[in-house]
């Protein structure tokens, strides 16, 4: 009973951290690191630089060389661990149950089960047959490591030694004669030196691998969540859309059932696309799951050759496609066929009709769970580029536009218009010809120590007088990204502090039917710097406010 508890550790504590085996004539440094002295007295023999003698574990350094001496206590620890590792082990039948499980090759009748295998002899041995390699000095050379099979796969069949080389450039396992051989001036590493590399970079997809799970359930519990606002928001629009139809006139019954229809129909669209979308992410993320439990299984394997030799089929197997491009829109609403019917029910009923057409599909296909994913890179914003031009017969009269009306400056002075009833009286702003919907992009180039704001309007903003009903970004027309020492957004004359600062390239994208408008910094990434979220209820117009000091010029795609 003493002597168990007394040997109740772990095995690493009584192994070598140079040979990573249990201690062999176990040696103590002045440090009190404990090595075999096999490995001790190697490592000084051939590491040692101008006389000094260095910990293999600490580098605490030692001058002169420490005599070492057999640690006899520790010695029997590591006797008393080995024969109770003997005890425990479970012999081996013939027949094997397990693939696994190696043989030792010198026992002649019942095979007990192997617990090391030698590089040297290439031969696998239990625990009885293993002692004369732990204490005959004729074996202290020997490389001992996890028992394991096909040992005759680690010896190169050209010399007819060791492999214990990896060529990085031929990918290739070889010897220490290879490397004289064909193998000269090619990229190389030690096997070990090869694992920790691959190992490190298993961990990183390991890494990647369990974000992925975390987006993907992320993504399951939004798609879950929007199904039940779907739903709900269904069930309620068509609860609603019914009560007000009821109070309509009998001749118009029949559209009640046709609004019913609608949102019964895009809420069963929508919901078979969620469980689609539900079944491809829940069985990418068990597939995700299992290759992360086969990356796990391969991490601790001991055998760096095996590892090595699997290692680029679970590289290729670890790449997969990824879903998880997607927006989930977690604001589901029939809210604007509700608003759209109760205006439909204040007027007569013989123009019922008429305004139905307009209102009811549009309102209905609006309603979108699954969101169009919005653009990442600068290429793929560019895939929705729009080329704009100024409009002159908007352009207040203190500015003036150059570069085929893609440059708008304060001119110093005032530059003689024409008069127009859409020029800008008071305010140094300027509007574009073209309107942007759907789905579209554009840059702006701005100068730094100048004062610029970057809009967009409805074309209908007031342009006579002071008001800020005529001011970019002071009214519910327009939306405005001031740019200057700070930055600011601006709507309806409130204003959103912006912490950080921009590039002198600003692109602006817009989604017109999901109502969202963004404003990015352009460099070598695209960085956010605000976007909102509304409802645009008619086209808008890109324009510049600019001071006296400010100049904004609209880009090509390709500058």
């Amino acid at each position: 009973m003493a002597e168990d508890s007394s040997i109740s550790v772990d095995h690493l504590q009584f192994s070598c951290s140079i040979c990573l085996d249990l201690l062999k004539d176990p040696v103590t440094t002045p440090c009190g690191h404990s090595f075999c002295m096999v490995c001790l007295n190697d490592f000084w023999d051939h590491g040692t630089q101008r006389g000094l003698y260095s910990c293999p574990q600490c580098r605490e350094t030692f001058m002169p060389r420490p005599l070492l001496r057999r640690n006899n206590v520790m010695a029997e620890v590591v006797d008393k661990l080995k024969r109770k590792d003997l005890k425990s082990a479970s012999p081996v039948s013939n027949s094997s149950e397990s693939g696994d499980v190696v043989e030792c090759d010198i026992c002649s009748e019942s095979k007990d089960k192997a617990t090391k295998s030698c590089l040297v002899c290439l031969a696998s041995f239990c625990e009885t047959h293993l002692k004369p390699h732990y204490e005959s000095p004729a074996f202290k050379k020997h490389k001992l490591v996890q028992a394991c099979k096909h040992l005759q796969d680690k010896i190169c069949p050209r010399h007819d030694k060791l492999v214990e080389i990896y060529c990085r450039t031929d990918h290739k396992f070889i010897c220490s004669l290879c490397m004289l051989g064909g193998h000269r001036g090619h990229d190389t590493a030690s096997v070990a030196a090869q694992r920790i590399e691959k190992q490190s970079q298993m961990k990183e997809m390991q890494r990647k691998s369990q974000l992925r799970i975390q987006e993907k359930e992320k993504k399951v519990q939004d798609i879950k969540q929007a199904v039940d606002t779907l739903k709900r928001s269904a069930q309620a629009a068509v609860e609603e859309s019914e009560r007000m139809f009821t109070e309509l006139l009998l001749s118009i019954e029949q559209k009640c059932s046709e609004v019913t229809q609608l949102i019964r129909a895009k809420e069963k669209t929508e919901l078979d696309q969620a469980e689609g979308l539900l079944q491809k992410l829940e069985q990418e993320i068990a597939d995700l799951k299992k290759k992360n439990c086969d990356l796990e299984e391969y991490s601790y394997t001991e055998d760096h050759i095996h590892f090595l030799q699997n290692f680029q089929s679970l590289s290729a197997a670890f790449k997969a496609n990824d879903t998880t491009r997607m927006t989930i829109n977690q604001n589901l609403s029939f809210e604007g066929v509700r608003k759209s019917l109760s205006e439909m029910k204040e007027r007569l009923a013989d123009f019922c009709k008429e305004e139905f057409g307009k209102i009811s599909p549009y309102a209905v296909a609006k309603v979108q769970m699954v969101l169009p994913f919005e653009p990442k890179t600068r290429d793929e914003f560019l895939q929705y580029f729009c080329h704009l031009s100024l409009d002159p017969s908007t352009a207040n009269e203190a500015l003036w536009l150059s570069e085929n009306n893609r440059k708008v400056t304060r001119s110093g002075g005032l530059t003689p218009h024409p008069y127009h009833p859409e020029r800008f009286e008071a305010y140094g702003q300027v509007l574009c010809k073209e309107s942007v919907s759907g789905r579209s992009y554009w840059e702006v180039e701005w100068s730094r120590g100048g004062w610029v704001y970057i809009s967009v309007s409805y074309r209908g903003i007031s342009r006579k007088g002071r008001g800020n009903e005529c001011w970019f970004g002071h009214n519910n027309q327009s939306w405005s990204l001031e740019c200057s020492s700070a930055l600011s957004f601006w709507h309806n004359n409130i204003q959103t502090k912006i912490p950080g600062l921009s590039s002198s390239r600003i692109g602006v994208y817009l989604d017109h039917p999901m109502g969202t408008l963004s404003f990015y910094s352009v460099s070598d990434t695209m960085t956010l710097l605000h976007r909102i979220q509304t409802t645009f209820t008619e086209p808008l117009y890109p324009g510049f406010w600019v001071n006296a000091l400010a100049s904004a010029k609209l880009c090509y795609s390709l500058e």
